[in-house]
């Protein structure tokens, strides 16, 4: 036993004085980087708490209690979409590539199908916000998407991520309201 343990601490000697297992230089963090491993976190939890919801509870919403008026699991959904497209636009300083509606997501969109659709899109088009990101324009600012004058492109992106989480929260009790296990607590 001693001799196999002998050999495999000089299997990790000769490997490591050969580089391997080491860091690449470009594998350090960038504020690109950090900021998008959050947002790929984020989008993990919230599109498989999105779709485990059946399409028939789509319309949910408590009733009972002080939940008068709340959005409907849908309404979450889609409005979580609907600020991510914002906000990569507010980003980018361009327009968004689709419509999305209000703050509240197009009124037309109904089906869980086109609602998981843009739900996806819009990570995707918070994804490439992200990448734009640097250490140089950071702090720049940009026009918010709420009408609350300038903010940070930083500011901006790390509010995206809170942003989801606080409606991921309300979705996960409209999923245990119905028994349903968020997949990220199975």
């Amino acid at each position: 036993m001693q001799k196999i343990n002998w050999l495999f601490a000089a299997a990790l000697v000769v490997c490591a004085s050969l580089g391997w297992g080491q860091a690449k230089p470009d594998d350090h963090p960038t504020l690109t980087k950090v900021l998008d491993g959050r947002i790929s976190g984020v989008e993990n939890e919230f599109v498989s708490a999105a779709d485990a919801m059946p399409e028939d509870k789509y319309s949910f919403a408590p009733t009972s209690g002080e939940f008068k008026g709340v959005r409907t699991f849908a309404q979450q959904v889609k409005h979580v979409a609907a600020v991510n497209y914002m906000i990569g636009a507010s980003i980018l300083e361009e327009k968004p590539p689709v419509d999305p509606g209000s703050e509240n997501g197009p009124d037309t969109m109904t089906s869980k199908a086109d609602i998981m659709t843009f739900l996806k899109g819009s990570f995707g088009y918070l994804h490439k916000a992200a990448a734009t990101i640097n250490d140089q324009n950071a702090v720049g600012e940009v026009k918010s998407p709420f009408g609350s004058g300038k903010v940070t492109r930083i500011g901006i992106g790390m509010l995206a991520v809170g942003h989801c989480f606080d409606h991921y929260g309300q979705m996960v009790v409209y999923l245990r309201m119905n028994g349903i296990v968020p997949p990220a607590s199975r």
